[in-house]
């Protein structure tokens, strides 16, 4: 049997939530900018990243990303920043309206899923997120154990 070892991001992302598509269903989906300051853009390369307990939410016409912990980067001095401040994500007008109108909608909320560079800028994609109780976490997970059984068997193990 493979060893179980620790699972990485996919070669371009810096982080990922693998709990969110665990926790909620995920329906739509936006590719944000976001406002960093060097030296989190030097951690985020570093993939010093984590999106545990992370969140966005619309503030003023504006979206901002919360707990989203970026470790201090070693090398900058005093000039580092703080580990989970929050942090402005960049979208249009029209976007951001669209958003507000669906969480506005009871029990909708955005997480993010994934952090990656594009180029080089750091973007998030965040998702519009609607809680699961815990029957449909435990039929998800059925439906995964049979998919892995299936491929087990087709594979001849």
């Amino acid at each position: 049997m493979a060893k179980k070892g620790k699972r990485k991001a996919a070669p371009g992302d810096v982080a990922t939530n693998r709990r969110a598509s665990f926790k909620y269903t995920l329906t739509d989906r936006w590719e944000c900018g976001m406002v960093l300051q060097g030296s989190e853009v030097k951690s985020m390369r570093a993939g010093a990243v984590q999106l545990k307990d992370a969140y966005a939410a619309v503030d003023g016409g504006e979206v901002f990303l919360h707990n989203m912990h970026v470790a201090p980067y070693p090398a900058a001095s005093r000039e580092n920043h703080e580990p989970e401040r929050v942090r402005k994500l960049l979208l249009h007008e029209r976007e951001i309206e669209r958003i507000l109108g669906k969480t506005n909608e009871k029990g909708l909320t955005l997480v993010p899923t994934r952090v990656y560079f594009s180029g080089r800028n750091a973007k998030v994609e965040i998702a519009l997120a609607r809680g699961k109780d815990l029957y449909d976490k435990r039929r998800d997970l059925k439906a995964k154990d049979a998919r892995r059984e299936i491929e087990r068997g087709l594979r001849g193990e």
